[in-house]
């Protein structure tokens, strides 16, 4: 997901067409310092723009107007006659002594003591429940979204360049944006038409997807999944917004006040409404805010317009400018309902303002509102066909009829560009590069080869590892999937392989036959919730730097077959039988056990029926094949698994039975970050050997991984019964922020906390004829971490302490681990 965005980079197309008046520059004082969140706008009109924190502005109107007000709170309002065009405006503004007496203002803040525009806040907290469609028992509406990506900042210097020898038709569509007034190339469009429905009493929404349309994606699920995921919904009266997993401070916010500045600065009619216009501006750098204005009625208090431009000084990664507006529509005089609302997102590298980069920009419009018309409880039970093949094949004539906005010229040749496109050599060679980027898989025809990342690897049995493999793919969609490798280690000497597949025959309660056989050297015990998947293998089996011996490697040979059945969306069924062997990989470690004759053994000989039940509440999922891919990511993970050890079935040696709990959700902590949480708890009844019991699962590697306890060594802690708990607090660099020296680097904080608790029968211990001496963390092991993330914005770097069990042999009481990732 981390490396999808970086994909569309490559791609190119495009038209010129030129808005009636365009302005930009720079708003200052008489002593030529910036003025920042200064108030721009046409004379005789509602369109303006606030300037940014250096003083600059843009803004642009489909109207021909010949006139600019510009004014600041404690500054002379200024008029000035401007042109169709001209962007290297440099407006001063001279202080008003007058106005400094009626409104107080000190250190650039306002206070909020008699503010007009604080009272007139207080009244939107106190009706924003009574708006819109919260006013109605039920609801429904017709929303049209569109989801486009453009590359930005095209000049003639990048159309000469030598990767697009041979494509230079690309760039006859270029255009420039309304918002910035930077010249871009559109590259990709999604568009979407649902029907969605409410209750308010029940609390019940239900949306269903009724037609669907990419250009030059429409079968690369992964990049779709990631551009979904990066536009989630939002409400403007929360208090926080979530927008790239930060959470900004909404202006409307009740927390607004210790967060911005507000300023009653104008009042008009719009759409006969009699509406006030509130200017807001952060009162600190740094922080996850916006600068902009908003228009709210008179008499509800409802928001008929607003702007919001993100603080170019918040801690947000590869993003230079992100823009929101919103359009109410007056239903009648008392109901303002969301008529449009639409995002840009200027994705760069670089923040600098020339700087080469990517617009990505959603559209959402909203029709046709019906209220207070009960469909029943057993319509939102209901699910709608996603699986419908009419809703992703829809003509022009359907798409002429149903989008709410009409598509640019530029944004129509986008379609028609990547036909022309896909027959160009040298294209196709640019985006099986990036494919291969993204997904790890070089793709031929109706196959892929990969992942590539897996190629490599090492440990103290195979020595240097190499691997291959590949898996069927027809587009995204296909219901049914084979997929497998091979593997050599020139160390052992030996050859491993792994082969599953699967195959849809429900598509409504999608239920999957799936089944397989792998035989590799894996350290297991690096979980404490396990599962039987066929092709998985743990990052410490073939670490390249890992602390301590990595000979602990166990030789398994697994088949499986099982159903796997949604009945109910995000309520997962899956039962089956698994049966494998498991012996030492290495002469200097051995699973041996004794068997109820007092003989030892040294392999185990295991065949299990497994029932799991998986709730994943929110979840949001792309793609209706035998695999999906995930939209978001906040949704709760609870599964319950259930398995029976089946003696004498294949020659098996155990009769067990083993109960699983595992819980883990990510949160949004208001401003404060966000704190992924994890609970796992299990218990096996019966006697089992080591093979076969819960191993609290160690890191010996000098990376951080999730699940694992970074100061224990494999097999340093061993149980038949277990509860374990992992947090973890990521600050977005709420408090480095506030450091002088540190803000500037953009650092930030994360925190961790880790705890297990474990008990081991006597009986298990009885019959461990292994040279693991058995300890059950029985006074509970924790160990706690403290970090910085976003070094360079790519590394975060952890320090762990134990908090207990710290005399035990070997001990590790302090260790240092990080990791690599693409955070925004």
């Amino acid at each position: 997901m981390k490396k999808k965005l970086f994909s569309i980079l490559f791609l190119v197309f495009a038209t010129t067409i030129f808005a009636q008046v365009k302005i930009g520059g720079v708003v200052v004082d008489e002593n030529r310092e910036s003025i920042p969140f200064a108030n721009v706008v046409f004379v005789g009109s509602t369109v303006g723009t606030v300037s940014d924190e250096d003083g600059k502005f843009y803004l642009e109107s489909d109207k021909t107007y010949t006139q600019i007000e510009v004014s600041f709170l404690g500054y002379k309002t200024k008029q000035l006659t401007v042109k169709n065009r001209d962007l290297n405006l440099a407006i001063v503004l001279e202080e008003d002594s007058d106005e400094l007496d009626e409104v107080v203002i000190y250190s650039g803040r306002i206070k909020n003591k008699g503010n007009p525009a604080v009272a007139i806040l207080r009244k939107i907290w106190e009706k924003k429940r009574q708006n819109g469609t919260n006013l109605f028992d039920q609801y429904e509406y017709e929303k049209y979204e569109k989801l486009e990506f453009d590359l930005n900042n095209i000049d003639s210097v990048m159309m000469q360049r030598k990767i697009y020898k041979g494509m230079e038709f690309i760039f006859d569509n270029v255009d420039t944006s309304r918002v910035t007034g930077k010249s871009y190339l559109p590259i990709f469009i999604n568009e979407a038409v649902y029907k969605t429905y409410g209750n308010n009493k029940s609390k019940r929404k239900r949306e269903d997807l009724v037609g669907n349309k990419n250009s030059g994606f429409e079968s690369n699920q992964h990049v779709i999944a990631y551009i979904k995921d990066l536009y989630l919904e939002y409400n403007i009266y929360d208090n926080y917004i979530k927008i790239f997993d930060k959470s900004f401070v909404s202006p409307l916010s009740k927390t607004g006040l210790l967060t911005y500045n507000y300023a009653l600065t104008d009042s008009a009619y719009i759409d006969n409404k009699w509406c006030y216009n509130i200017v807001y501006y952060p009162r600190r750098k740094g922080e996850l805010t916006f600068k902009g204005d908003f228009w709210v009625n008179d008499s509800t208090f409802a928001v008929k317009e607003i702007n919001m431009y993100a603080n170019k000084s918040a801690n947000i990664n590869w993003i230079k400018d992100i823009y929101i507006e919103q359009e109410y529509d007056v239903l009648n005089d008392s109901v303002f309902l969301l008529k449009k609302d639409f995002m840009l997102s200027d994705f760069s590298i670089g923040k600098k303002e020339k700087s080469k980069g990517m617009y990505g920009k959603r559209t959402t419009m909203y029709r046709n509102y019906k209220f207070n018309e009960d469909k029943g409880e057993d319509f939102y039970k209901a699910e709608a066909d996603i699986n419908d093949e009419s809703i992703y094949v829809r003509d022009e004539t359907y798409w002429d009829e149903n989008r709410q906005e009409k598509l640019s010229k530029d944004e129509l040749g986008v379609y028609k560009m990547l036909d022309t496109l896909s027959t160009v050599p040298k294209f196709k060679r640019i985006t099986s590069l990036v494919t291969i980027l993204g997904s790890g898989y070089v793709e031929f025809n109706n196959f892929d080869f990969g992942p590539i990342f897996s190629t490599f690897g090492m440990n103290d049995v195979e020595g240097l590892r190499i691997r291959a493999g590949g898996r069927t793919y027809f587009g995204g969609n296909e219901p049914w999937r084979l997929q497998g490798y091979m593997a050599y280690g020139f160390k052992d000497d030996q050859v491993k392989y792994g082969l599953s597949g699967k195959w849809m025959v429900d598509k409504k309660n999608r239920i999957i036959l799936s089944g397989g056989n792998r035989r590799d050297v894996e350290q297991i015990g690096v979980s404490l919730t396990t599962t039987n998947d066929i092709l998985g293998r743990s990052f410490a089996s073939s670490a390249f730097f890992t602390t301590g011996d990595s000979n602990k490697l166990t030789s398994i040979n697994l088949s499986n077959f099982l159903v796997t059945a949604e009945p109910k969306k995000n309520v997962t069924f899956r039962t089956g039988i698994s049966y494998r062997t498991l012996k030492s990989a290495s002469p200097e470690f051995n699973l041996d056990y004794f068997d109820e004759n007092g003989d030892t053994q040294s392999q185990v000989k295991q065949a299990e029926f497994d029932f799991t039940l998986q709730l994943t509440p929110k979840r949001e999922t792309i793609g209706y094949g035998v695999e999906r891919n995930d939209v978001n990511q906040d949704y709760a993970r609870i599964l319950v698994n259930y398995t029976r050890g089946l003696p004498n079935l294949f020659d098996s040696d155990f009769d067990y039975h083993k109960l699983q709990f595992y819980y883990h959700q990510r949160f949004l902590v208001g401003g404060f970050g966000r704190l992924y949480t994890t609970f796992e708890t299990g218990k096996i009844f019966g006697e089992v050997p080591l093979g076969l019991l819960s191993v609290v699962p160690g890191n010996q590697s000098y990376f951080v991984i999730p699940n694992t306890y970074a100061l224990l060594d494999y097999y340093d802690f061993v149980t038949d019964t277990h509860a374990s708990v992992h947090l973890e607090h990521h600050f977005n660099g709420r408090f480095f922020s506030k450091i002088p020296f540190l803000k500037k680097l953009n650092f930030r904080e994360v925190v961790g906390f880790k705890s297990v608790w474990g008990s081991i029968s006597d009986e298990n211990i009885a019959i461990n004829a292994s040279d693991v001496i058995y300890q059950a963390p029985e006074d509970v092991y924790f160990e706690y971490s403290a970090g910085i993330e976003n070094i360079f914005k790519v590394f975060r770097l952890d320090f762990i302490w134990r908090g207990s069990y710290r005399d035990m042999p070997n001990a590790n009481n302090f260790g240092i681990k990080g990791s690599f990732g693409f955070r925004f």
